[in-house]
């Protein structure tokens, strides 16, 4: 009867609590660094946005000779 107990396969509970545990601290680790990403991506978008609105107007400028405000 004890032979076929061990020799059910299986995870114990604390194999299951410190595989969690290891998946929470890389998402504890990973989280911050995405955001960061995320961030620098944003502003990377905004000063080509600006870099393609100066283009713009330069060339509206090139055109006629003023601005358009």
């Amino acid at each position: 009867m004890l032979n076929k107990l061990r020799s059910n396969k299986g995870f114990t509970l604390i194999e299951l609590l410190i595989v969690v545990a290891i998946i929470g601290i890389l998402a504890a680790i990973a989280i911050p660094q995405f955001s960061a990403y995320r961030q620098k991506a944003y502003n990377s978008a905004a000063q080509s946005d600006l870099k393609n609105a100066k283009t713009q107007l330069e060339s509206y400028y090139a055109d006629n000779q003023k601005y358009p405000f």
